[in-house]
């Protein structure tokens, strides 16, 4: 599956996507994720910085699940996928470890990177989009948001 502009947009809009990942006893966990991007037409990298439940998960069970949204406009979209990690000993790490160093600054250590093959995407809205639709824009989302988190 080929990752949209907007798809892209909402990417660079948002501050942390949500990974959920499921063990092989077929517990769930859901982690959030500051360092993530979209890499190529087809790929989700993030930096696996705090994350050894979520690592455990997706050697055991590589299908995973990524949301993000805006939080002022309250759009953003839910990907599914297969995962792959890659670590230090990987050829690929220096070639992905890069973009993701420009994202932390440096600032964050990562040992492996999660990269996510997209199979499938939906748009997550917020529900007043779906429930009042002559009266929402993004515009009035925004304002609400702003209110909301007194910005």
């Amino acid at each position: 599956m080929t990752l949209t502009t907007d798809i892209k947009k909402y990417i660079d809009q948002s501050v942390l996507c949500w990974l959920a990942t499921v063990s092989s006893e077929l517990q769930p966990n859901v982690s959030p994720k500051e360092i993530f991007t979209a890499y190529g037409e087809e790929h989700i990298l993030i930096a696996n910085i705090a994350s050894p439940q979520s690592v455990r998960n997706m050697k055991q069970n590589p299908k995973v699940c990524i949301s993000f949204i805006d939080i002022l406009v309250q759009k953003g979209y839910q990907l599914k996928g297969m995962v792959s990690i890659v670590d230090k000993t990987h050829p690929e790490f220096e070639v992905l470890e890069p973009i993701l160093l420009e994202l932390t600054g440096g600032k964050f250590p990562f040992a492996t990177i999660t990269k996510i093959a997209i199979e499938s995407a939906k748009p997550i809205l917020a529900p007043r989009y779906l429930l009042f639709p002559e009266s929402t824009t993004e515009a009035s989302q925004i304002e609400s948001a702003r209110k909301a988190y007194g910005l």
